[in-house]
């Protein structure tokens, strides 16, 4: 079920990340031929050459019969959407920017006992938000509030509230049971590559990380053959 959970949330901001991206280009794409296009009427005019100029006007025309006024609108929503379902991601995969440097100082038994207070801290704030949220929403679908360019209901593009931080405190709890039963967190290493294979152990570098105070001392690695 959890795996499920975790496929349909990778595929929703995957989604959500392509289509805005798609929106996005098309409408730039859309505005810049505009303008060139009307610039091309002009230059064909000028130099008086009617048959390009002709055909310059009907295509510029044609793109102005395409309405894409709505793109930006609906572009704000998409990222609205991705920015709290990706959140609930970050908390499940570790990627969160997180200030440590006192806490990994400590020794394990006070360590274990910050970073539990701290998922949840997390999970109570997000569950108060989804909990607003869920009630702001009800209000709202019962209101006859729209978007100005698409005429949305306001209460469904609102409904990302409570849906994201309901998964976003979910997954401050999953990781907190799961560091509560392992003692350990999710972790993302922001100097990995994908398809570059690591050597085993750890270098000169790695050593350095090791021996740092700043280092969470249940860290253990095994150094590189030589």
């Amino acid at each position: 079920m959890l795996r499920l959970l975790d496929r349909a949330e990778e595929i929703l901001i995957v989604w959500l990340i392509a289509l805005a991206t798609v929106i996005i280009f098309v409408s730039v794409v859309h505005r810049y031929s505009l303008g060139l296009s009307a610039d091309a009427v002009a230059f064909f005019r000028t130099h008086e050459m009617p048959a390009l100029s002709a055909a310059a006007k009907t295509f510029y025309f044609g793109l102005r019969s395409i309405n894409l006024v709505w793109a930006q609108e609906l572009c704000i929503i998409l990222f609205v959407w991705m920015a709290k379902f990706g959140a609930a991601y970050g908390v499940r995969t570790g990627i969160h920017v997180g200030i440590d440097v006192l806490i990994n100082r400590l020794a394990a038994p006070k360590r274990r006992f910050f970073i539990l207070f701290g998922l949840c801290a997390g999970a109570l704030f997000t569950g108060i938000i989804a909990t607003l949220g869920t009630n702001f929403v009800w209000h709202m679908a019962h209101a006859s509030a729209r978007s100005p360019d698409l005429e949305l209901p306001m209460w469904l593009i609102y409904l990302a509230i409570p849906l994201g931080s309901s998964l976003m405190c979910f997954r401050f709890l999953q990781v907190a049971w799961g560091f509560a039963r392992t003692g350990e967190l999710p972790h993302h290493d922001h100097g990995h590559v994908d398809g570059i294979e690591e050597e085993a152990g750890i270098d000169d570098l790695g050593e350095a990380f090791l021996s740092s105070p700043l280092t969470p001392r249940d860290l253990v690695e095994k150094p590189k053959d030589e």
